[in-house]
């Protein structure tokens, strides 16, 4: 996934439930920069891509990693 980011979390909510038991979702960009984990970055996109980050945190349908290559990227696999 690597789209606009304000959207990722729709956009999660929308292709988890398509993804078959066993598939790969793969995000881009999930640190923003560092940005993610800085209390006083509020602008749209990384605000998103938080709440992406807790949602798929808190998902007890997936596993998943993020690696901290370039700006980031996770992968959820569909349990």
């Amino acid at each position: 996934m690597d789209a606009d980011k304000e959207n990722y979390p729709l956009y999660y909510q929308e292709l988890i439930v398509r993804l078959r038991p066993g598939g790969l979702l793969v995000l881009d960009n999930v640190l923003q920069g560092g940005r993610v984990v800085d209390p006083a970055a509020q602008r749209p996109a990384v605000v998103a891509i938080r709440q992406v980050n807790d949602l798929i945190a808190a998902d007890d349908r997936v596993e998943s990693v993020m690696l901290p290559v370039r700006d980031g990227v996770t992968l959820v696999r569909k349990l």
